[in-house]
């Protein structure tokens, strides 16, 4: 029910998802009697795969967290993170209030043991396909543990969904060099430098999308992450709209992007936002995955598919038996 468009994108989403993978089962959380109208108007050859959870409630894009944790304990946001709990779905899906959904989903979920915060982790198209970054939002300031734990978490996720046996891992930070950087980031290079991880160390803001070696995992802070992704989508949306108009500029150049058409559609699916849509929330004890607001269909459907294949992966069990080995082994030092 959230997100900037709500049903009119969610449900068309998730009937393709259905329509390409026989194996899925979805349930919509929302309001029934407006997901059955919308459902009318498409084709239900899923329907034995496809039920509806009723949900009385929706929680606003611009609601207070705190009150939709505390008043809305029957929005389709809260029981669709419910059923993950009671193991009745393996994942929730949603498009809405941030904020809220990370509340409600460490309310609801918990921590697995030995983690402080849950993070927000997804990809960032690079000129190697993708990197992994986290934290991209949930954690504005954190301590050097809390750095490590991300790093921890986000390895072990890379190692499941990229079939890496030992995922590089980077500290983003202003330099290369070890004397530049906050105490926190110094602090947090110690920690990656004792464990068990494949820390490269220090990578500069260009390892995003185009460092001169690949990084599969890149770890910051939630202020840092978010601003760097935001600045991310600005440009790629500034590079499109700048190529857009330069071939409309006269017949000459539109002639000139007939010619290079082939290679525009190339390059705009590697950089098209909407394919890298889907962030996991890690750290609990449950797969939580945030939709952009803003998200048109492809864009859902891109979520879903995260999902589908963090649970295929059991991603879940995986950083929580790696969290719990990393501990183990702190303590023995």
């Amino acid at each position: 029910m959230g997100g900037d468009h709500g049903p009119e994108v969610t449900i068309p989403a998730s009937l393709d998802c259905l329509k390409d993978n026989p194996n899925l089962k979805l349930i919509l959380v929302g309001d029934e009697t407006v997901l059955k109208q919308h459902l009318a108007k498409s084709p239900l050859d899923f329907k034995d795969r496809l039920t509806i959870q009723h949900a009385s409630e929706c929680v606003a894009m611009d609601e207070s967290p705190s009150k939709a944790l505390k008043n809305k304990k029957d929005s389709s946001m809260r029981v669709a993170i419910n059923l993950v709990r009671d193991g009745k779905a393996d994942a929730c899906v949603s498009a809405g209030n941030t904020g809220a959904l990370m509340a409600t989903a460490r309310f609801v979920l918990k921590m697995i043991p030995g983690i402080d915060r849950p993070a927000i982790i997804s990809t960032l198209p690079s000129i190697y396909g993708h990197t992994h970054v986290l934290d991209l939002g949930a954690n504005v300031d954190c301590t050097a543990e809390h750095l490590f734990q991300f790093a921890v978490m986000g390895a072990e996720l890379v190692k499941a969904v990229e079939n890496i046996d030992n995922p590089t891992v980077g500290l983003l930070n202003i330099g290369e060099e070890e004397v530049k950087g906050n105490e926190q980031v110094k602090a947090a290079a110690k920690l990656l430098e004792a464990s068990n991880l494949n820390y490269v160390g220090y990578v500069e803001g260009n390892s995003l999308n185009a460092g001169s070696v690949k990084v599969d995992l890149i770890v910051t802070d939630g202020f840092v992450g978010n601003v760097a992704l935001k600045s991310i989508e600005g440009a790629a949306k500034m590079i499109a709209v700048s190529l857009k108009k330069e071939f409309s500029r006269n017949i000459l150049t539109k002639l000139a992007a007939l010619v290079a058409y082939p290679v525009l559609k190339s390059f705009k699916e590697h950089i098209d936002p909407r394919l890298y849509n889907g962030a996991s929330f890690l750290g609990l004890r449950g797969l939580v995955i945030k939709s952009h607001g803003g998200a048109d269909v492809l864009a859902f459907k891109t979520a879903i598919g995260i999902a589908e294949i963090e649970v295929q992966k059991d991603v879940i069990r995986k950083i929580s038996e790696q969290v719990e080995a990393t501990l183990s082994q702190k303590e023995g030092v």
